[in-house]
């Protein structure tokens, strides 16, 4: 089994600052006055990955949901909250879904969800962010960091990309998928479409 990195790649397209996460009409409905809320169209979005092996893995998570929350304008004091169903992965193969769903990889029986929590946004740049947090795979909680970059800051739609990596086998990820030999690296890509529904902008750093 190779030793590269597992890597957790998040391409997050047609969003703005929402990109980060999805806000549900529940959560608009209880944001507190004064601060910006954002809502995303979930047809329109998609989490898909892609894994190098001696037969590429490509599939998608079908089943997710996520919370972007301010206590104020400020872009640091957003806190996202990221769930995604790892029973909804999709490969196109049978074969595939039904080894990442088993007690080797996901193991969607005792751990049917995988989560980020975000504990900071940092802003790197005028259009980057450093988003430490908490991911949680397997039951088994590592920090780990989002790389984002952001373009359409200020219209109430954009586009942000990104990437988050972790070492598979700090999860007990340790095997290979049958006939396959697969690395220990994913690649992740997050596609939202989110307008600011109610509040003032995103104040950025200039």
């Amino acid at each position: 089994m190779p030793s590269a990195k597992h890597v957790m790649r998040v391409s997050v397209g047609l969003v703005c600052l929402a990109a980060f996460a999805l806000v549900t009409t529940a959560a608009v409905a209880q944001a507190p006055a004064g601060v910006p809320v954002f809502q995303v169209t979930p047809g329109d979005s998609t989490i898909t990955f892609h894994v190098n092996a001696s037969v590429t893995i490509e599939g998608t998570f079908d089943q997710w949901q996520a919370s972007l929350t301010f206590t104020s304008p400020a872009v640091e004091s957003a806190v996202l909250d990221v769930q995604i169903q790892a029973a909804s992965v999709n490969t196109g193969s049978d074969l595939k879904n039904n080894t990442l769903k088993g007690k080797d990889f996901f193991n969607v029986a005792e751990d049917p969800v995988i989560t980020f929590h975000s504990t900071q946004v940092v802003q790197t740049g005028p259009e980057t962010f450093d988003v430490p947090g908490t991911f949680t795979i397997r039951g088994v909680a590592k920090p780990e960091t989002l790389h984002l970059t952001l373009s359409g800051k200020g219209t109430g739609s954009g586009e942000i990309t990104g990437t988050m990596a972790f070492d598979r086998k700090d999860f007990g990820m340790t095997h290979n998928i049958l006939f396959l030999h697969i690395a220990d690296r994913v690649e992740v890509q997050v596609n939202l479409k989110a307008t600011r529904a109610s509040g003032p902008p995103v104040v950025f750093k200039q």
